[in-house]
């Protein structure tokens, strides 16, 4: 058993882990997109509503990674723990 929480392990650092780190870098970045295309078409409305839309597609994103990560974290620790 101590052979399958070491790949266990090992699996999480090595390939899950930067794989949440760059999906969550992507949707940071679509959120400071938005932000900066909302904040520079301020005069037109449809490039400000577009803006809009990819901040809370960024938010939407960053969320579930996080709840994603969230649970990852609580499944780890319930294996863990026997």
């Amino acid at each position: 058993m101590d052979a399958f929480h070491s790949f266990l392990n090992n699996i999480a650092r090595e390939i899950i882990t930067p794989i949440v780190a760059v999906v969550a870098l992507a949707a940071f970045i679509l959120f400071i997109y938005g932000v900066v295309k909302f904040i520079r078409n301020a005069g037109d409305a449809t490039k400000r509503a577009e803006g809009q839309q990819q901040m809370i597609w960024g938010i939407i994103g960053l969320a579930i990674l996080f709840g994603a990560n969230a649970l990852v974290n609580v499944i780890q620790n319930t294996v863990d723990s026997f």
